[in-house]
């Protein structure tokens, strides 16, 4: 054990001495700071010439695949069009009573009413045909995909690091190569959207068939039955459960990409009105646009998570035939009563557009009002994160502190001073806790003082890679290292520190926020119910109306896009975090009181450490969404990756645009590798 830990302790100083000798020498030896161009890769030159023969060659192909599938679409928008509004609305009541009973109809029809009412049911039911396609083909092609993947172990070593690339890539870097292929339109959308969202079925796909119990197996082949129907008539029906779950995601995924279709597709939808709002920098009207998302969003996700529950319920087949397809009697009886009385009451075909209701400039005057009455507090409260959290973080104490800044200069005096306490604290922590947080202690030291943009190339590899091997292995390290490598040599590390610095203050803010929340919500059903609507408004809000009201607030800059990320990223940390609470096994938390636990201990000793597993999934996922949301806080003036991937998309350069988003995609699979990692070795501890 010993010898173990005097190795440990060797590595990392090993690896610390490397950092401050780097940065001791760096402004002798420009080299050690910034990675050498003439030894930058020129990927970016390959890849825009590769793709410059695919569209001169197969260019033709691929326009014709795009012609094909823009039928699907408008046969779905004219039929949609053609039904009166309450034919429509009737069939979404009866699908919703299907599914959840009573208590969903009545949310299905206050949410359609309400896209009638504001004038904007043409504009939903474009938005709906695009998804009424797209979510069929992702199932399809996921479910297939996810059965391969199942049957055949070597496709699955294939199948999920793609899954991971394409979940990870932001959808705006694919974008370009599909507007290169398939030319401007609806067919482009449609496309973007089903390369987004057909991952999470098939992972959900070799899940369910996974699940299986041996014993459900064996039956069916006592039962003479052949591979085929081995596999259709009782392996896929006894997975249903989790095959509905992936098409309940597939959906949410689908409608997540609605905004960014409007983007490539030019179509007159309720995307192309948030983005027009957006433009105009008109909250109120983006927000009221974008609500019609967010339900359309509840709705459909309210309806698949309701028939994946029912699937698993047993019901007794019916002798009567009327009794068997009573809903498919009441829906053509519904379909033909509504129908009719269209003609005899002209409203009930299409609203007038006298009676429109929009709340939109009622909302951009109340935020008007709100930022003229408290414009100050908003610009002090701007200035102190800036100066004092973002900034250090970013260029270091030694740049950020400042007689302007932080009302004093940083003398040698105090320079020895931070680092001699530092030092003792770090002494502290290894006695008191673990050499693990004194190792973090210092290299905390060392990165806020001289900020995470000006650390050189190679230690940072150094470092995160040791980090790798302590948590995960060899085989983490080697993807940490990889990546950083592959960063680094196509010449965007700079942009990539510049998105590590933001996106990680922002999860760091967003899961303390989450998991603060969850514990609340665990522990009082008033807040859960009250925080729920809010946290599904908030996952399902186009990312862009997320972003105005900080724009209006608090104007350009990294912290609009900081408080932009922590109000789309806190979300799965509360989730997952009152989830993992609120299903420990009651008969621990009884033993605990029996013991005479305090609620304090109860909950510091006792549920947090049995819930870490989920909280840590909790923090994968905010790691997950913060990273995504970067891309689009890149419109309101960051300079990181996100900025390359937009840089890439006006002026059609594809390898910039590649490589920038394959590097987001790295940082995501590194953390996510990491946290997982992290979240077994939790687990093995409570085991």
């Amino acid at each position: 054990m010993k010898t173990l830990l005097k190795l440990d302790l060797f590595q990392w100083f090993f690896v610390i001495a490397i950092t401050v000798s780097f940065l001791l020498m760096q402004n002798q030896f420009v080299w050690l700071k910034e990675f050498p161009k003439e030894f930058i890769f020129p990927l970016s030159a390959i890849l825009n010439s590769g793709m410059e023969w695919v569209v001169d060659y197969s260019g033709w192909f691929f326009k014709g695949i795009s012609w094909f599938l823009e039928w699907p679409i408008k046969g779905v928008r004219w039929l949609l069009h053609f039904l009166p509004w309450t034919v429509t609305v009737f069939l979404f009541c009866l699908v919703s009573y299907i599914a959840s009973g009573w208590g969903l109809v009545t949310f299905t029809l206050l949410a359609t009413f309400y896209m009638v009412l504001i004038g904007y049911w043409v504009e939903s039911m474009n938005s709906f045909s695009l998804v009424a396609i797209s979510v069929p083909m992702a199932v399809l092609v996921g479910f297939a995909i996810g059965s391969w993947g199942f049957f055949s172990e070597r496709a699955e070593k294939v199948i999920k690091p793609t899954l991971d690339f394409l979940q990870t890539v932001p959808a705006f870097a694919y974008l370009l190569p599909i507007l290169l292929l398939f030319g401007f339109g609806t067919t482009v959308g449609l496309l973007a959207s089903l390369i987004y969202s057909f991952p999470p079925m098939v992972r959900n796909t070799i899940l369910g068939l996974r699940q299986v119990p041996s014993e459900i197996i064996e039956s069916g082949i006592m039962s003479g039955a052949s591979s085929r129907q081995l596999f259709w008539l009782v392996r896929v029906p006894t997975a249903w459960k989790q095959i509905l779950l992936g098409v309940n995601q597939t959906t949410m995924a689908s409608l997540s990409m609605v905004i960014i279709a409007s983007i490539i597709g030019g179509t007159a939808d309720i995307g192309w009105e948030v983005l027009v709002y957006l433009r105009k920098a008109e909250f109120g009207g983006s927000l009221v646009a974008g609500i019609v998302i967010a339900l359309i969003a509840m709705i459909l996700d309210r309806i698949t998570s309701g028939l994946a529950k029912n699937s698993v319920t047993y019901k007794p087949r019916e002798k009567s035939f009327l009794k068997r397809n009573k809903f498919w009697f009441l829906a053509i009886t519904g379909v033909l009563f509504f129908y009719i009385m269209s003609f005899i009451f002209p409203i009930l075909n299409q609203w007038p557009e006298s009676y429109f209701i929009s709340p939109a400039k009622f909302i951009s005057n109340g935020l008007d009002v709100f930022i003229l009455n408290f414009g100050t507090q908003i610009d002090y409260l701007k200035q102190v994160a800036f100066f004092f959290i973002m900034l250090p973080v970013k260029i270091g104490l030694q740049l950020s502190v400042s007689p302007y800044t932080w009302g004093f200069e940083l003398t040698p005096f105090l320079i020895t001073a931070y680092f001699i306490i530092m030092m003792l604290f770090a002494s502290w922590c290894f006695f008191k806790f673990s050499k693990d947080v004194a190792v973090g202690v210092v290299l905390f030291s060392i990165f806020i003082y001289f900020g995470l943009t000006n650390m050189p190339w190679l230690p940072l590899i150094f470092i995160y890679g040791l980090i790798g091997y302590r948590i995960g292995g060899f085989k983490l390290s080697l993807t940490i290292i990889a990546s950083f490598m592959f960063i680094t040599f196509t010449g965007v590390l700079p942009q990539a520190l510049l998105s590590i610095y933001l996106c990680g203050i922002a999860v760091i803010i967003s899961f303390i926020l989450g998991a603060s929340l969850g514990i609340w919500a665990a522990h009082n059903d008033k807040v859960s119910a009250f925080m729920r609507p809010i946290n599904d408004t908030m996952q399902t809000m186009p990312s862009f109306v997320i972003l105005i009201p900080f724009v209006m607030f608090f104007g350009i800059g990294e912290f609009t896009a900081l408080l932009a990320i922590i109000a789309y990223a806190f979300v799965p940390a509360m989730r997952y975090t009152e989830h993992g609470l609120r299903n420990l096994p009651e008969t621990v938390i009884e033993a605990a009181r029996m013991i005479g636990c305090s609620q304090a201990q109860l909950l510091w000793k006792v549920k947090i450490p049995l819930a870490m597993p989920v909280i840590m999934l909790g923090l994968n996922q905010t790691i997950m969404f913060g990273l995504a949301m970067l891309v689009i806080a890149a419109l309101v003036g960051t300079t990181g990756l996100g900025q390359l991937i937009y840089i890439g998309l006006s002026k059609a350069d594809f390898g910039t645009g590649m490589i920038s988003g394959v590097s987001i995609a790295l940082i995501a699979i590194i953390f996510d590798r990491t946290t997982q990692a992290w979240r077994i070795k939790l687990e093995k501890k409570t085991q």
